[in-house]
């Protein structure tokens, strides 16, 4: 069977502009190669960020560590929504992902007194207009708090920004690379998580280093499985797309059902769920015209509600289609789904890492449906709804 991505990005640079196919493919493409710059590039400011961490209270000191806030709008709120299980886990302290949007409205409520604590905001362009606000205003109104950004653009407002508060700000820029053209973030998304789990590994980079290079090697392999299995489906015409996931996997589960909404400009209605909560109401969406997606947890325990789910999906003949993104191939799991992709992942690649790697299948069914639709996946929706970058709100 061909390989139904490269077919894409071998297309004529004409046939890629008629189409909008002129940077969506290449960015969901280039995703493991990415990756290890962006690793290259946290290493290499090891020192300044360990330093900066330090003085926000985040190893090196006995004293109470501070409150972490995950900041960001949409992908990027998904961003932090990826990390606050592994930040917990290596920091020893609150981490917590607070939409910029809920940030805005409602900072006060927010914010404890007399706590200390450090924002880590997460922008692809820097200049999403929530985001730079929020920034502004917390720099004015709140100077004890700590400010991380990590943004693909050097020339976005939250960078310069940054650059005029050096007492109480870092800004981490990744390489221009991963500043996406098309509408949808894909490599911005990747590498956003890349570079905290970098963070999260500051002190053990090598340890890391061999997580990444497990999970580049993954990556490269699912590429073309996961294009293969979503150029299918896209084809059959699902009219509604369920995900769900758990701990990590449910942002995973998040950002799926917003990449293929933005994709196919709403066309296909999607939805993502926890594995327990979908059971309260959520399963009814189910039907003949549904692809149900589990992207399914390498923990034992968290499986095993997981696997109940697939069979009662199976037995009450929920959906037209069932997925399975499994950590590995486990007996049984065929006969629950239509098609099951699995990552033949090593030990190392536990949930806590596998955002970058399980998004591509998204990604790319989002890429398929929206051609298949007869839009633009590079911008597309026709109707200008939404932006690459989210303008016209009015700040208060």
């Amino acid at each position: 069977m061909h390989n139904p991505l490269l077919s894409l990005l071998n297309l004529s640079e004409q046939e890629k502009e008629a189409r909008g196919l002129k940077y969506t493919p290449q960015e969901i493409f280039q995703q493991p190669g990415t990756w290890k710059s962006t690793y290259q590039k946290c290493v290499d400011k090891t020192e300044k960020l360990r330093r900066f961490l330090e003085q926000s209270g985040i190893g090196g000191s006995e004293r109470m560590p501070p409150t972490v806030f995950l900041v960001g709008a949409g992908t990027s709120d998904y961003v932090g929504r990826a990390l606050t299980h592994l930040l917990r886990l290596r920091w020893k302290c609150d981490a917590w992902a607070v939409p910029s949007t809920d940030l805005l409205t409602s900072m006060e409520n927010l914010i404890t007194p007399g706590r200390q604590y450090l924002w880590i905001a997460f922008s692809r362009s820097g200049d999403s207009p929530e985001g730079v606000a929020v920034l502004e205003k917390a720099l004015a109104g709140h100077p004890q708090i700590r400010h991380l950004v990590i943004t693909c653009n050097r020339e976005g407002k939250m960078a310069r920004l940054c650059s005029s508060h050096a007492a109480n700000t870092f800004a981490l820029v990744l390489d221009a690379a991963v500043n996406d053209r098309g509408l949808a973030m894909t490599s911005s998304f990747t590498n956003m998580v890349i570079a905290g789990q970098c963070l999260a590994h500051l002190d053990d980079s090598e340890h890391y280093g061999e997580i990444l290079r497990s999970m580049r090697e993954v990556g490269l392999r699912f590429l073309e499985n996961a294009g293969k299995c979503a150029s299918g489906i896209s084809a059959k015409g699902c009219a509604k797309m369920c995900f769900v996931g758990s701990g990590t996997l449910a942002a995973v589960a998040n950002e799926s059902a917003l990449k293929v909404l933005e994709l196919t400009a709403g066309k296909i209605h999607t939805m993502a769920e926890s594995v327990l909560g979908l059971r309260h109401g959520p399963m009814s969406t189910l039907d003949k015209s549904s692809l149900f997606v589990m992207f399914l947890s390498s923990d034992e325990k968290r499986r095993g509600y997981e696997i109940d789910l697939l069979k009662e999906v199976r037995e009450k003949k929920l959906g037209k289609m069932t997925v399975v993104v499994s950590p590995q191939t486990y007996e049984g799991l065929n006969e629950l789904a239509d098609c099951v992709l699995s990552l033949d992942a090593p030990r190392n690649l536990t949930d806590e890492y596998r955002a970058p790697v399980d998004i591509i299948f998204a990604q790319l069914l989002g890429l398929f449906s929206s051609l298949n639709a007869g839009l633009l996946p590079d911008r597309p929706s026709p109707n200008g709804a939404i932006s690459r970058v989210v303008s016209h709100v009015n700040i208060y």
